[in-house]
């Protein structure tokens, strides 16, 4: 078999790091580049620049026959691409989310079954290490469990641009709430049963709520929260929460957040650092077992993720599952399932601030 030719279609943020996957990676070749913005573009990484560069999606298709299309463009052309791009043959990596509304989303994994196409969706934690052991570890804490998670981003200069642009198509809740409300759903294996949102929009430069906070019942009696705000207002203050309850005691990502430095000379703060997001340092576990005089029985235990890898090997890694999954034929089934339950989830959300009610799945 012959290497698996791709298409990146975005090279922004995260065009620029699967396309250095892409790169490095054995069994992947890039076809090309293709950015609607692409021919102005002087700042990609030496390792891309002598790609070819298409600035229009069906020309790109057209003359480079790949066999798989990379999307990381905004969210709301997502559904249309990978639509696109199926039709053409084409197996499909996208970025979160799947599609701005249900019913894309639907569309989006019912062609991939008609085509036979390979779609994988963007959602870096369940490759990384230590989330994987947050969710092994939750499970085990009985049920039902409380899940406490945030990522508010204090972000200004280009990060403040680039969230501007990408809450055009999405609330700060809806484009990263994917993660973690998969991250519930994997931790407590239950069915979603009621979803309540709250929302404040803090800036006269968007249209819609930069602040927003979900809350999720699941049918065993789980209860989760995500909280996302992004802009310069933001505070760096409790940002990143990341904790699971249950009867037996709880487990949480610890990342040190006292005297957060100052905005870099890019103008970008630890919160709205990318290589922040995924950033976990240390699980904390607490036992709740208790003695006759109702003391703790047990120590709490530290588990160091000193190790844990940074975001460009966690694309690395998304690559390498997507390059598997073509090769080995792997059925998707589920992760397909997860990345629309999840959307219908924060979207969900969405509904309900706007209309004021809780919203019943």
């Amino acid at each position: 078999m012959g290497d698996v030719r791709v298409l990146v279609v975005g090279v922004g943020n995260m065009g620029t790091s699967h396309a250095t996957a892409y790169h490095k990676l054995p069994g992947f070749e890039i076809a090309g580049l293709m950015s609607r913005s692409i021919r102005s573009r002087t700042d990609l990484p030496d390792e891309l620049a002598a790609y070819p560069r298409f600035a229009d999606f069906d020309q790109a298709i057209a003359a480079t026959r790949p066999d798989a299309v990379s999307i990381n463009t905004w969210p709301n052309t997502h559904a249309d691409y990978a639509l696109r791009a199926m039709d053409a043959g084409c197996h499909v990596f996208m970025e979160k989310p799947i599609a701005t509304n249900h019913e894309d989303a639907v569309r989006v994994v019912e062609k991939a079954k008609e085509k036979n196409r390979k779609l994988i969706l963007g959602y870096i934690l369940r490759h990384h290490p230590s989330w994987a052991r947050l969710v092994e570890v939750g499970r085990t804490l009985g049920k039902p469990l409380v899940m406490r998670m945030n990522l508010n981003q204090q972000s200004s200069g280009p990060a403040w641009t680039w969230h501007k642009n990408l809450m055009e198509s999405l609330t700060p809740i809806v484009d990263c709430g994917v993660h973690y409300v998969d991250i519930m759903c994997q931790l407590t294996g239950a069915k979603p049963v009621r979803v309540h949102g709250i929302g404040a929009q803090l800036s006269h430069e968007t249209k819609v709520q930069n602040y927003g906070h979900l809350h999720v019942v699941f049918d065993d009696g789980s209860v989760g929260w995500y909280e996302a705000g992004w802009g310069p207002m933001m505070s760096e203050v409790a940002y990143f929460v990341k904790d699971v309850v249950g009867p037996k005691g709880c487990v949480s990502i610890v990342v040190p957040q006292e005297g957060q430095k100052d905005a870099n000379a890019d103008g970008v703060s630890d919160s709205a650092d990318i290589d922040q997001h995924t950033k976990t340092n240390a699980l904390k576990v607490h036992y709740a077992d208790l003695d006759a005089r109702n003391n703790f029985t047990r120590p709490d235990e530290w588990i160091n993720m000193a190790d844990e890898p940074d975001h460009q090997e966690l694309c690395d890694r998304e690559q390498a599952f997507f390059f598997k999954a073509i090769r080995e034929d792997l059925d998707l089934t589920d992760w397909m399932n997860d990345a629309v339950n999840s959307l219908r989830i924060v979207l969900a959300a969405d509904e309900s601030i706007r209309t004021g009610r809780a919203v019943e799945l």
